[in-house]
């Protein structure tokens, strides 16, 4: 979370804006969220926006994820996905965008799930939510640009947090690295940009055949083998 200040011309607040040093930070401020409770979530994001008094960038970094086929998820299980990947990033945004639409003012950033994009077999309910919360922040994108409001996504195969073993040698994984992750996150930030996949060759082919050829594409997914591999990428 970071905040500027702003100041009203022709007052002292500009003296004391424009003496304040650009490197000034401010001590971190912890709130705890609980998206499985969205009834809390006003008091969170009301103590949030007390935290500086205003509020120039959240990130939505959430997740909660299922292996499984369908039929065997509970829906008690889908609602808890849901709330966490969905319902809890959109009832966050939409509770400080007032603050920022006043402001005219931040940059809501998403980091989303490359199955926001396309799905694989076992992954029905989270693939669900993540494609909810990318289309969410797709539409918010275009209705608060007039605001002077950015909203960015970024799309990622699976978090690595070390390489993988081979054959007795120390390879390089197929997900994405913390260190890539953070890179981008920071990188999308400083040039605004609106949409960011960060995946292999693979996956993101399989994006572009999704949407171009998707026959080709479920026919292709419908290999176990292939949809085993697939499933290692994402």
């Amino acid at each position: 979370m970071r905040c500027s200040h702003q100041s009203a011309p022709c007052c002292h607040a500009d003296l004391l804006f424009y003496a304040v040093s650009p490197l000034q930070t401010f001590p971190p401020k912890l709130v705890l969220l609980d998206f499985g409770d969205t009834d809390s979530m006003p008091e969170a994001i009301a103590e949030i926006l007390d935290c500086y008094g205003c509020l120039d960038i959240i990130i939505f970094n959430s997740s909660m994820k299922v292996k499984a086929p369908a039929q065997t998820v509970s829906l008690e299980v889908d609602k808890l996905l849901m709330d966490n990947n969905y319902f809890g990033p959109v009832t966050l945004a939409k509770g400080v965008l007032a603050s920022m639409i006043s402001r005219r003012s931040g940059h809501l950033l998403l980091v989303n799930s490359i199955q926001g994009r396309l799905a694989v077999p076992f992954r029905s309910t989270y693939a669900a939510s993540k494609h909810a919360v990318q289309a969410f922040f797709d539409c918010l994108r275009a209705e608060v640009e007039e605001y002077g409001i950015s909203v960015s996504t970024i799309s990622h195969n699976f978090i690595s947090c070390s390489a993988k073993l081979r054959g007795g040698k120390t390879d390089k994984p197929l997900g994405v690295s913390p260190d890539e992750a953070a890179a981008e996150i920071v990188k999308t930030l400083n040039n605004k940009r609106k949409e960011v996949v960060i995946a292999p060759s693979l996956p993101k082919m399989a994006i572009y055949a999704r949407s171009f050829f998707p026959n080709v594409f479920f026919a292709v997914i419908d290999f176990a083998s292939v949809a085993e591999f697939m499933d290692l990428l994402l």
